[in-house]
């Protein structure tokens, strides 16, 4: 029998653990407001980090190729953000009580900033170890998250789009001029939507909750400009969905997305907020929809990008079930088993989400014709 596993490199840093996002579930605590203060933030760094406990408790972690990240570069950071958002949340790292990423609810301790760098650093090196051959996919689980950061402002959790970041250095360094974002996370890819809005060198599809956040953004309609018109493709879906419509968005949508456009890279802004436990969000996902959607993505890879993919974490705020989302999609995506079944199965296998509903397709069918729009831009 051929050998199905893979190099599949993984990323961790201590400081990941070490994000500072307050003690206020989300909002600021406020006596004014009723909002009383509590120990854990909702994006509190404890989930990420519980899912990198389990990867390495499990034995997957012996399984896999272990990368080491460095701090992204000033350069790196202003080939999607502007100087100004840099400069201010480097200056704003170094007071004593930190910052905001830029929307008021999204604070960083003291030093974050170089945390925040650490993760776009993370998301260039993941990527550099794929485009250079060293490892035939990877992983990396950063904190914090990215893809709400814009070009001019952080949000949403999010200091800089990490994977904007490492797309904006694979094209530099390596000539890249077809890249693909994925963005599996349930809430609106909006930093990659304002950063390559004009672009065609970069696809970006986000599939996400529809209104879920930012609620003003990320309608069908939404589709880039210029000569980015038709590279922008969000698939709003309805709240409720499970895996039968995820597994249905991707085969019938982002898959042919991606053959249309023909990436020389694909990269997977991947949270687990879409989870059937989420605090977040109200998607029905499971461990093993996250597993199908990992699947359609390894295997578009193979025969799209020469199998050059890169996974890089997002949101995800269930301490509970994140882990085991986590760990089936690297199982998956590296074809090594840690051995484990998902825990929480027995609890939330029958609770729906199997059977695709009519509003459901509706909502996905109503896409299709967009993808006549996307082909692979001629070269330079």
């Amino acid at each position: 029998m051929a050998d199905t596993t893979k190099r599949t490199g993984y990323l961790w840093h201590t400081l990941y653990g070490w994000v500072d996002t307050g003690g206020a579930p989300v909002m600021p605590s406020s006596v004014t407001a009723g909002i009383q203060p509590i120990s854990h933030h909702v994006a509190h760094p404890d989930t990420k980090r519980r899912m990198h406990e389990l990867i390495s408790a499990s034995g997957l972690i012996d399984k896999l190729v272990q990368l080491d990240a460095n701090k992204a570069t000033r350069e790196d950071v202003l080939r999607v953000h502007d100087a100004a958002h840099y400069d201010r949340i480097v200056a704003d790292g170094a007071l004593p009580k930190g910052g905001d990423a830029g929307d008021g609810v999204s604070p960083y301790g003291q030093g974050g900033h170089e945390i925040a760098l650490l993760a776009a650093g993370g998301a260039i090196r993941a990527t550099d170890g794929v485009m250079r051959g060293e490892v035939d996919n990877a992983y990396a689980l950063l904190n914090p998250s990215g893809h709400h950061a814009e070009r001019s402002t952080g949000r949403g959790f999010c200091i800089f789009n990490n994977a904007a970041v490492a797309a904006a250095y694979a094209a530099e360094t390596f000539g890249l001029q077809r890249i693909a974002i994925v963005d599996w996370d349930v809430h609106h890819g909006n930093g990659a939507q304002d950063i390559f809005w004009e672009s065609s060198s970069v696809l970006n599809i986000s599939v996400h909750q529809n209104r879920a956040f930012p609620s003003d953004s990320g309608f069908a309609d939404e589709r880039g400009a210029g000569a980015g018109a038709g590279y922008t493709l969000n698939l709003p879906l309805p709240p409720g969905g499970g895996n039968a419509l995820y597994e249905y968005a991707f085969e019938t949508v982002v898959v042919p997305a991606l053959e249309a456009y023909e990436p020389e890279l694909i990269i997977v802004p991947c949270g687990y907020d879409a989870s059937i436990m989420d605090p977040l969000a109200r998607m029905m996902v499971r461990a093993d929809g996250f597993r199908r959607m990992a699947r359609l993505m390894v295997d578009a890879a193979d025969r799209l990008s020469n199998g050059r993919i890169v996974f890089l974490q997002e949101g995800g705020y269930s301490p509970y079930y994140m882990p085991f989302c986590g760990l089936e999609v690297i199982e998956e995506i590296s074809g090594h088993s840690a051995g484990l079944a998902d825990a929480y199965a027995p609890l939330v296998a029958g609770m729906g989400g199997d059977e695709l509903l009519d509003h459901e397709r509706a909502a996905v069918d109503a896409l299709q014709g967009h993808l006549a729009d996307i082909k692979a831009p001629a070269a330079n």
